[in-house]
Order: C-alpha cells, then structure tokens, then sequence
C-alpha cells in the first residue's frame, strides 16, 4: 500500500518524494504491516503540519537538515497540551524519527535532533494478581494430575509454584534455595537472597512445606545438603524457563489470561495476604 497524498502534503515537492521511498522501504524492506504503515505516514503528517506552523513555512529536507532538539521538544510539547500520554507520545516520537534516519542513510538530512530528545517515560504497571482461587489452582498438584510427566516433577513443579504464591518468591529466589536450608518439617522461616543480592527472611506456611516434603519424598536423586534443592530431569540445577513453561501450560488448561505469570503468581500472595490484614 502506497503513501495516501489524496491530502496535499504540508511540505515542499523533495519531503514528498522522499516520504514515498521512505514508505516503500518500510513495507517491503522492513516488512512493516499496513497498520504501522499508517500510523508513521500520521506521525509524519503531524510533525509536518507542526513545523509549518513553528517555522512560517512548508519544510524542505534542508529544513530537516537544520532541525534542533529544540523543535522536536516543541512538537512533543504541542501534542502533550492536545491531550497524548506518553505512550501515545512514544509512539509518535518514533514514527517521525524513523523518517529522519531514513533521510539520513539517503545522505539528504540528519536526525542528531531527535537523538539528543529523551524518550518519555512510561510508567511500570504492576502485574494484575490472580484471583485467590485461580491462584491456588495454578498452585495445587492435582490440577496437572493428567500430564504424562513423572510424579516427581509434577510434586518438584508444584513446590516451586507453591513457594511463589505461598511465599511470595521470585523463581530465581525459589530456585536457590539450598537442599540444606529446605523449608521442611518445623522449619517455617527460610532466608533468601533476592535483588541486589540482599538477604530476606520469609515465613513458609505449613501447606507449602508439606509441598516441598512431598517432592522430596519422590525425587529419585540424592541431593546434596549445599546443592539445590530443586532438580532437573538429569539431577541439575532446575532452569528457570521450564517454571515458566509449566505456568504457560497451566494458564491454557485453566483458560487464565496472558497476565498469569509467574510475577502475577507472586504479586498475588502480597495481595491477597494484605487484603486478610497482613504485614509484608
């Protein structure tokens, strides 16, 4: 799909031309889709209009040339007070230096200006946590019960689960727990080294535990007291991805949406325990 010029273009004949290469490079070099094809073709349009107003005058590709951060963070400046987020702006920001690299690799302008303006930020958001029971169906063994998997590492997969939800562990944190400090029996508190290499001390409720007791009571391998507690197949450490892989299966069996990570899994025992009056 080629570039729509039903509407005259606020710029001079040379951006024209180039817009139309530049376009034609993103659909059939870049395989951009029709969509995002759209969308920069918009992004362009609106910068050009922009700097027609800015500057009193249609811009050429010399005007490209001697383009400053300062226009840019005006035009960002504009459409921020006509009511684009961040993200919207983001998205706008890229479409239009897209263009101005694309000038520049064609030896026609330059685009150090949009490289001196800082991408705004986006906001983090927190992952959405489960829903207490969906929660504790991710967490129960019986839920995989008709996998052809052996026991062992359906019992290893749900202690995993469980110190994530239970205890409100990351996996890496989970997955370094040593077969020595295992949370068993009338040990309710394990120390865990999280982020920043910082040690944390974490109650283990009495389920969880009877978690872990039960992969260990099917493991076939002896584990070493400073080896990990948690096994691969071949008596390894246990990758990080294969938990990742077992929530993904378990998200699609269960019909839970795309925001049931193994993070969600977590920020979901800090949820529901402040909701019950918790201290974390």
């Amino acid at each position: 799909m080629g570039l729509d010029t039903s509407t005259l273009l606020p710029a001079g004949p040379d951006v024209i031309v180039a817009m139309r290469r530049w376009h034609e490079h993103l659909g059939s070099e870049r395989r951009f889709s029709p969509k995002t094809l759209d969308a920069y073709g918009r992004d362009v349009r609106q910068f050009l209009t922009f700097l027609t107003e800015h500057l009193g005058r249609r811009p050429s590709l010399a005007t490209f040339g001697a383009l400053t951060p300062a226009d840019v963070r005006a035009f960002m400046a504009r459409r921020r007070t006509e009511g684009l987020e961040n993200r919207s702006l983001m998205r706008l920001l890229a479409g239009v230096r897209s263009f101005a690299r694309f000038l520049e690799r064609e030896g026609v302008g330059e685009a150090a200006a949009f490289g001196s303006v800082r991408t705004p930020k986006i906001p983090r958001r927190l992952p959405k946590p489960l829903s207490p029971s969906d929660a504790k169906d991710v967490a129960k063994a019986e839920t995989r019960a008709g996998e052809d998997r052996p026991p062992w590492v359906l019992a290893r997969d749900a202690a995993v689960i469980a110190l994530l939800y239970g205890a409100g562990l990351r996996i890496s944190e989970a997955l370094g727990i040593t077969r020595r400090d295992a949370p068993i029996g009338d040990v309710d508190m394990i120390t865990v080294i999280g982020k920043g290499r910082k040690a944390r001390s974490v109650p283990v409720i009495a389920p969880v535990r009877r978690a872990i007791e039960d992969y260990l009571s099917r493991c076939p391998f002896v584990l070493k007291a400073e080896g990990p507690l948690f096994v691969g197949a071949r008596g390894g450490p246990l990758s990080p991805r294969i938990i990742q892989l077992v929530i993904e299966r378990l998200r699609g069996a269960l019909g839970l949406p795309d925001t049931a990570t193994p993070h969600a899994l977590r920020h979901s025992f800090a949820t529901h325990l402040l909701s019950r009056g918790g201290d974390l």
